[in-house]
């Protein structure tokens, strides 16, 4: 429950550059018969493996439950860029908690980045991490906003930025495209599908007992949950839920009063044929990751291996975009107009969840039932935090979990069936604003 494409949408191949790039392994059975463990966490994405890992080195039995192939979803197919802060920015926290949980939020924002190096560094995972990101505009008002940005995060949070403008910018990207540019280096980039199945294969080496093809699809409640799979159950203790916008799609009654909370956004990566080393280090000089400031945004970087992985073009329709290849193309070659004749040899996209503000969703269902959602799009690195938070929580000891917690967090409009339709329209106008601003 990684947040993969959703069952109904087949049109789009669906192996990725980074599917081709690693070797999975056999993989993990899925459960069968009845299993006693302190915590089941459920989704096997970079959320429920973080939590698992900061469990078991908490002392906890912890089972988790996959209902496809761990990191099959938007942990192992998304862009690969570890962000600080967070997608709906600071707002959400200055207003809703004030200024010193806003503050809390930002740090541990930064902490998140730690604890992913932590994890990387630690069980020894090659997955190709770069330090360093670039927030790029492409018009004259979205300069004046990028800047009037970096000024004010550096400002109140101390974030510090190489900024350029007109022909500087050259200095950061070799692109006709941008009107200015920040680059910083607490941001960065990796090869998400290597990161995370380093993760899987780490808490499996600590004792976590992981399952595979094992949608959990009925949870009892109560001061002993059970997890019901179709061949198996699990008696926990604790349950963490990290299926993000996977869960009400395997699981409807697992937790239906948070699913309209989170929507499924489809967002799509093209990778190239391989570039010459040169090309690449004129093109990207410090070979960051590089992500404009449009609220419907364009986000790329080079592979190890020198590919340009370049995405965007979401989907708020759950349904995948005709010609999206060549859309995706001539994204790039407005970027790169020196790359017209390269080849494109992967597309592939999936869903990640969004909540209505953009703001993690984080929380508690009961006294032992505990929930990891609203990654929004930054979830490379704050899912490494959260892992670590709610584990904490789980040990008794609540108060950094909580910050996200208290957290408000609104259903998207429409219901079920006009919820979908409701955010598409509303994209039309955002396309709109990104066009004349």
């Amino acid at each position: 429950m990684s947040g993969g494409l959703l069952a109904s949408d087949t049109r789009l191949n669906q192996q990725s550059y980074y599917e081709a790039s690693v070797d999975r392994g056999p993989g993990w059975a899925l459960l069968a018969g009845k299993l006693q463990t302190d915590v089941a966490v459920v989704g096997g994405g970079f959320a429920g493996l973080c939590a698992a890992i900061e469990l078991r080195q908490r002392g906890y039995s912890v089972a988790l439950l996959e209902a496809d192939r761990v990191c099959s979803g938007a942990s192992g197919r998304n862009g690969g860029q570890a962000i600080v802060g967070y997608a709906s920015g600071q707002g959400p926290f200055e207003n809703q908690l004030g200024e010193a949980d806003a503050r809390r939020a930002w740090d541990m924002s930064l902490q998140a980045i730690q604890v992913l190096d932590g994890h990387i560094n630690r069980f020894g995972i090659a997955c190709d991490r770069v330090n360093g990101y670039l927030y790029v505009a492409d018009s004259p008002g979205k300069a004046r906003t990028l800047l009037a940005d970096m000024e004010d995060t550096e400002r109140r949070y101390g974030l510090k930025a190489d900024v350029a403008t007109g022909a500087d910018v050259a200095r950061h990207i070799d692109s006709p495209l941008y009107h200015a540019a920040a680059y910083e280096t607490t941001s960065g980039h990796l090869h998400p599908l290597k990161y995370g199945l380093g993760l899987a294969r780490a808490a499996q080496g600590l004792g976590v007992k992981l399952f595979e093809q094992s949608p959990v699809t009925a949870l009892q409640r109560g001061p002993k949950p059970v997890l019901r799979t179709a061949q198996g159950e699990v008696h926990a203790a604790q349950v963490v839920l990290a299926g993000n916008c996977m869960l009400p799609e395997f699981g409807p009654q697992v937790a239906p009063e948070i699913a309209p909370r989170i929507m499924p956004v489809g967002t799509y990566i093209i990778g190239t044929e391989p570039l010459p080393p040169e090309l690449c280090a004129r093109l990207i000089p410090r070979n960051a990751a590089v992500c404009d400031n449009n609220f419907v945004l364009d986000y790329f970087r080079f592979s190890a291996d020198h590919r340009l992985l370049f995405g965007g073009r979401v989907s708020y329709t759950t349904q995948t975009p005709k010609n999206l290849k060549e859309i995706m193309r001539q994204r790039m070659v407005q970027v790169f107009p020196a790359l017209q004749n390269v080849n494109v040899e992967f597309v592939w996209g999936g869903f990640v969840d969004i909540s209505m503000n953009r703001a993690p969703d984080f929380g508690r269902l009961g006294t032992n039932v505990y929930y990891l959602q609203g990654f929004s799009g930054h979830g490379v690195a704050l899912t490494a935090l959260a892992g670590q938070l709610v584990a904490e929580a789980v040990a008794g000891d609540s108060q950094r979990f909580d910050v996200f917690a208290r957290l408000p967090h609104r259903q998207f409009p429409g219901g079920p069936l006009l919820r979908t339709p409701s955010l598409a329209l509303g994209m039309l106008w955002h396309r709109l604003m990104d066009v004349v601003r």
